[in-house]
């Protein structure tokens, strides 16, 4: 998987694009809070025992299909346990009802412990589930969505995406066909890609151009607020309505940097901070964050609840 610390942070342009024009209108709005305020980070999970489940993460639009979707979702390319995973238990119980997996996550272990973990629920319609294929050809991709469907033990699931995409030819008619039978056969919802190489932003544009793509997942976070060409490819994705979802969010700073450059808020930590910035863009549906500690859970849970915005010196921090 590529390192953040390979995307140029550029600076902004005269043309201002979308992504400032969010920005300052969430800053504008920014709660004033106290000096004695409490850090996001400190506030409480739900108990996980709970029958009745009120997520309190707020939701946005899945691109133009009238559906709401929470703006925070678990990424489970780690370590699950197959049995009773503490991890994804604790998640849900917070109301993060939406895993992303994929076949080359741990072998097939992430799908299978997420397989005994909706056996645990005991309702599939509880949780959203993307699931993604390496796979570079239309036949390939097929026979990934049935092994997807069957390591995870369901007959559909909600987001089936092309894995890591880099190749525009993916975005040809015939693997946009293939979209439209899976989706008619009922094996998902919901079908796109993502994509984190260099050509982001030929991807993008090239989805717009074509249709047939109902969210893509790529990397989005501070470092690329000024750049041009990426806000012109998300706005031509966001018109055409499809979902943005961001992963990658908290852009790899040099620890060095971090230390001396020291992040200081009342209510954010650096990490909160980082997913705040990136929820002010409203043409973000969702973030995928791969928390592997119940403290992140919580620590993420509590941003995503959290009605205050970054003030403009937070802000202000991050662009440092």
């Amino acid at each position: 998987m590529a390192s953040d610390r390979d995307i140029d942070n550029q600076g902004p342009t005269p043309d201002e694009p979308a992504r400032r024009r969010f920005l300052k209108s969430a800053v504008a709005s920014a709660s004033a809070v106290g000096a004695a305020a409490t850090p996001l980070a400190g506030l409480a999970l739900e108990d996980p025992k709970a029958k009745t489940q009120t997520s309190g993460i707020p939701t946005r639009p899945f691109g133009n299909t009238g559906l709401q979707v929470p703006i925070l979702h678990l990424g489970t390319a780690q370590r699950l346990d197959p049995r009773y995973d503490k991890l994804m238990h604790r998640s849900f119980a917070a109301g993060v009802t939406w895993f992303d997996t994929a076949l080359a996550y741990g072998r097939g272990s992430s799908h299978r412990a997420i397989a005994n973990f909706l056996t645990q629920i005991d309702d599939r319609k509880k949780l959203w589930l993307t699931s993604k294929s390496g796979a570079q050809s239309v036949s390939g991709l097929r026979a990934g969505i049935d092994q997807a469907l069957a390591e995870l033990g369901t007959d559909s699931i909600d987001l089936y995406l092309m894995h890591a995409v880099d190749d525009p030819e993916m975005l040809d008619s015939h693997y946009l066909r293939l979209g439209e039978e899976l989706k008619a056969k009922g094996k998902t919802r919901f079908f796109g890609f993502s994509c984190h190489d260099g050509n982001v932003v030929e991807l993008l544009n090239r989805a717009a151009e074509t249709g047939g793509i109902d969210a893509i997942l790529f990397r989005y976070n501070f470092r690329r607020y000024g750049d041009l060409a990426l806000n012109r490819a998300i706005d031509a994705c966001h018109r055409k309505g499809i979902a943005m979802l961001a992963m990658k969010t908290q852009g790899a700073v040099p620890k060095e940097i971090e230390s001396v450059v020291e992040f200081r808020s009342q209510n954010f930590t650096l990490g909160q901070a980082k997913l705040k910035s990136v929820w002010a863009d409203q043409r973000i549906a969702s973030i995928v964050s791969e928390m592997d500690s119940v403290a992140l859970v919580r620590e993420n849970v509590a941003a995503a609840r959290s009605e205050i915005s970054l003030s403009a010196e937070e802000s202000h921090q991050l662009n440092q």
